[in-house]
């Protein structure tokens, strides 16, 4: 199930962010459930099959594979294809993505710089063994480039923020992009110059040439727990764009906006057939939600969506409270990793490990988004019209919701 990958054999630590020893719950699976034809059924309920069996492991290039396994670090590597029915008239039309989640290197009491350098370091590594094994379209985790500080609402952290379109991340990507003919999402913390230095949260989309081929800001902001994120920056500008690349419509539904059914349909609306969802999200708060969004957001749009969530606990010098009512503390709590990629039909792969750096890497043949759509009939027996008429009436300052009351009460 984990597939052809370097995921650690040995018991994870209890404590060091894994599921009671555990690297993910696979793992857990697996080793209890010792049937071959129950654990086959286990899997068909939780992962779904794709073209009746499976999602099926990728023979990852052995240079890659030593590649992950001789890094600085270790980290998670694992492969798998999903497949569509053959058809007549349409070749196969198969791309390969690739997902990254990393804990932060250095400490947070490290100068700015030395922490941003050694983020840098670590995930081009990554990004360079997705290249060599053939990833055409790669998406890092939400703003990559820093410790998610923003539990702390403390205005230093916004010296992380940079150009979207020159900065010296894009300018860094830009060249591994050109090397590997590879398309990059980049989520990171903008500055926007033109407009007063205001912040955003936001993807950057790279293009195979190097290319910056645009952006797109977060759409929604929580504020929940620890996450005070909009003492940094507001609610995205730019609607739902798809960006049109050599393999493929993407589109980018950073974190939060994972939890808004709508928004997964905007990019559906406007022709993405894979979103990607860069992530920073903690066990305590949203753990159960995780396996099931992306797979449901996959299924009601006939797209694939690639769930991105880093991974480690990280500290910061001061306590911060919250809105919870928790006593003073000095970190988020755990950013359980577990990266996955789910199927317009249900399907989707194991994730990576909960408690390490990881690749994913997936085949995903974008004629099974179509064919999901003929299937299903979701588009045609969808009622855009009636919703329309119902969201214009909720948005106004009259409205009454529509209730019938037993005339008995």
């Amino acid at each position: 199930m984990h597939g052809n990958g370097t995921a650690a054999s040995s018991a994870a630590p209890s404590g060091s962010g894994s599921l009671a020893g555990a690297h993910s719950v696979e793992e857990i699976l697996e080793t209890h459930i010792k049937d071959p034809e129950q654990l086959r059924e286990v899997q068909r309920v939780l992962y779904g099959f794709n073209c009746g069996h499976p999602v099926v492991p990728l023979q990852l290039p052995k240079e890659s594979l030593a590649a992950a396994s001789a890094a600085s670090r270790p980290f998670d590597f694992r492969g798998y294809a999903f497949a569509a029915a053959p058809e007549e008239l349409r070749p196969p039309r198969v791309v390969r993505i690739g997902l990254v989640q990393n804990a932060v290197v250095a400490p947070t009491t490290a100068p700015f710089a030395e922490q941003r350098q050694a983020i840098w370091d670590r995930v081009c590594e990554i990004v360079n063994t997705a290249g060599a094994a053939g990833v055409k379209i790669l998406c890092l985790q939400e703003a990559w480039t820093m410790p998610f500080a923003f539990c702390t609402r403390e205005k230093h952290w916004c010296e992380f923020a940079e150009s979207a379109e020159s900065g010296p991340t894009t300018a860094l990507l830009q060249p591994l992009a050109r090397r590997w003919g590879m398309v990059v999402v980049s989520p990171i913390l903008e500055r926007d110059g033109a407009h007063g230095d205001t912040i955003w949260n936001t993807a950057v989309v790279i293009g195979n040439n190097g290319n910056v081929i645009g952006k797109h800001r977060k759409n929604h902001i929580p504020r929940v727990g620890d996450f005070n994120e909009s003492t940094y920056y507001m609610e995205g500008d730019m609607g739902h764009p798809v960006f049109e690349t050599a393999y493929g419509r993407i589109a980018v539904n950073i974190c939060y906006g994972r939890h808004h059914p709508l928004n997964w349909m905007g990019f559906g609306l406007n022709g993405a057939e894979i979103v990607f969802n860069p992530s920073a999200t903690v066990g305590e708060l949203s753990e159960p939600m995780w396996p099931i969004e992306a797979r449901n957001a996959a299924i009601a749009n006939s797209y694939y969506v690639a769930a991105i969530n880093r991974v480690g606990t990280e500290h910061f010098p001061r306590e911060f409270t919250s809105g919870d009512g928790k006593p003073a503390h000095k970190d988020f709590g755990h950013f359980y990793g577990s990266s996955y990629v789910a199927a317009p039909d249900a399907s989707r792969t194991p994730a990576l490990a909960r408690d390490g750096d990881g690749l994913l890497v997936a085949d995903c043949d974008l004629n099974l988004c179509r064919q999901l759509k003929d299937k299903w009939g979701f588009r045609m027996t969808a009622r855009y019209p009636l919703y329309s008429d119902l969201l214009a009436a909720y948005t106004r300052p009259d409205y009454a919701p529509q209730i019938i009351r037993d005339p008995s009460l």
